[in-house]
């Protein structure tokens, strides 16, 4: 515990970062329960901890060898045993009770969502798809990566978003650290969750499950931007336009490099221009 706080104190962290323990602001609604069912077990995990220290401690000086006496010896204390039972029981099914709670507002899905996307993993990339819009060749609105530049997912904050997630290939897993929660991409299976992202940002996401050689860069970037912008944006897909195309029609940065180019049969399964279709 001691050591702990040591390491904090000397880490450079912010007064407000080092009170966070280190989990990143939500920056969705579901996110923010998930926040809150963090500081409740830090919570009751500091005060375990803090108790059981001082435990230790009064028994180390309260009880230390006097003499050569044997101390009095007290077998089966009846009141110690219940609190023993009884308040590890308590502090189970109220953090249980917690994680349910929390469990449910992040799986809750609205049966009408504001937008719909289809997210599929492969080796290497993601490919986005926005079910609800179509790309004047008549197909869904799509982005995919290349070798050199990160698929960008555009979406609208303050309005509820439905994620379809599916694997072309062998187990992925979508994860933006920001919204505190990932989502395991699995072949055949196809599973949905939804955000309600509460600010706008440019915020970076990662596949969470190892899945071969070019796995550390199979990164993506979620561009969370106002209902209008989004709005303009989806409409300039529509009409053919290219998602760094549509991105600059927002004032967006078109593009998010990665940190360097892969060299060999990663990301790109076509040739396209950021992939769009």
């Amino acid at each position: 515990m001691v050591l702990g706080l040591l390491a904090v104190a000397v880490s450079g962290c912010s007064t407000e970062d080092a009170w966070r323990l280190g989990i990143p602001e939500a920056m969705t609604t579901q996110g923010e329960s998930i926040e809150g069912l963090w500081f409740i077990a830090v919570v009751a995990a500091a005060i375990v901890g803090g108790l059981t220290y001082f435990l230790i401690l009064f028994a180390m000086v309260a009880y230390r060898k006097r003499s050569e006496d044997l101390p009095t010896q007290v077998q089966y204390h009846i009141p110690i045993e219940v609190i023993y039972t009884v308040v590890p029981f308590l502090i189970v099914v109220g953090l249980m009770y917690a994680t349910v709670v929390s469990q449910n507002d992040v799986l809750d899905e609205d049966p009408n969502p504001d937008v719909s996307v289809t997210v599929t993993g492969l080796k290497w990339n993601w490919r986005f798809t926005y079910d609800d819009a179509q790309a004047p060749s008549g197909d869904p609105v799509t982005t995919i990566g290349t070798t050199a530049v990160v698929p960008v997912l555009v979406l609208p904050t303050d309005e509820s978003v439905k994620v379809n997630i599916q694997s072309e290939d062998v187990n992925h897993s979508f994860w933006v650290p920001d919204f505190l929660f990932k989502r395991d991409a699995i072949p055949g299976r196809t599973s949905s969750f939804q955000y309600n992202i509460t600010q706008e940002g440019a915020y970076v996401g990662h596949c969470a499950e190892l899945c071969g050689a070019y796995h550390a860069f199979m990164n993506f970037e979620v561009r969370a931007v106002s209902p209008a912008d989004f709005d303009t944006y989806l409409a300039a897909r529509e009409r053919g336009l290219t998602n760094p195309e549509a991105l600059i029609e927002i004032g967006q940065e078109p593009l998010a490099q990665t940190t360097e180019p892969l060299d060999g049969p990663a990301a790109a399964t076509d040739s396209t221009e950021e992939g769009d279709a």
